[in-house]
């Protein structure tokens, strides 16, 4: 996208990890960027130092479990800038329990932020992305969620037991992305949204205790791409930086 004016994007738990690489990547490539925490303290205090390296910066208080949240949140944008260019869904938990022992109840936190949540920002954020010219969603997916790699036994992917719940929400996150962008295809009014699953790889943020393997930055790099394609790229897609990743 080369805009007359500045792409406004929207990165969802953002104020460190993953989400605060994106945000900077993204402010560095010309974007106004919103960024979106549950904790607003948190959230302002990873804006101002963006800020005070010269990136268009701004904190926005958003916790994707709560339908009030998330509609505070977009008529702050609304009142603000009158549209949306850029949805970076990043927000998302981990809960690391055996298969054995988990029960229906143990599933719902990780379903509600993962799932429910970047649904419930879709939703009230998809009035202000069709006022863009060329609107951008972004859903944080993850190489766990993909049956080539959770069916290759004995690989990492295979034997990730206690990440049984997020896998399945990461699946069910891919699967609502292709719906989406398939939706959007059929309706003239949308049709110009592009929306992408992206997995950063193995990166070492606090929802795995720092032990992945990439830094946050080369994370961020697929998920900026996606957020920036051009209107002749692709729309219902799971891809990493190196292209498409299988199903």
């Amino acid at each position: 996208m080369v805009p007359s004016t500045p792409i406004i994007a929207l990165v969802t738990g953002a104020n460190k990890g993953l989400g605060l690489a994106t945000a900077r990547q993204l402010a560095e490539r010309g974007c106004t960027v919103l960024l979106g925490s549950r904790d607003a303290e948190r959230g302002a205090k990873a804006a101002g130092e963006l800020a005070e390296a010269g990136l268009a910066v701004r904190p926005v208080r958003i916790d994707i479990t709560d339908d009030a949240s998330v509609a505070e949140a977009a008529a702050f944008v609304d009142r603000e800038y009158g549209r949306l260019d850029v949805l970076v869904n990043n927000a998302g938990v981990l809960v690391r329990r055996p298969p054995a022992e988990v029960s229906a109840d143990d599933l719902r936190p990780e379903f509600e932020t993962n799932v429910f949540g970047m649904v419930r920002v879709v939703h009230e954020m998809l009035p202000l992305l069709r006022r863009s010219r060329s609107p951008r969603i972004v859903n944080v997916s993850s190489d766990s969620a993909t049956f080539a790699n959770a069916t290759e036994q004995g690989s990492m992917f295979a034997r990730s037991h206690d990440s049984f719940a997020y896998s399945a929400t990461k699946t069910a996150v891919n699967m609502l992305t292709v719906k989406y962008a398939n939706a959007f295809l059929d309706d003239p009014e949308l049709a110009h949204v592009k929306i992408n699953a992206v997995t950063p790889g193995y990166v070492a943020t606090d929802l795995n205790g720092f032990q992945g393997v990439r830094s946050p930055d080369q994370g961020a790099r697929a998920v900026v791409h996606w957020a920036m394609v051009g209107d002749d790229g692709e729309t219902g897609g799971f891809f990493d930086e190196n292209g498409r990743v299988p199903w």
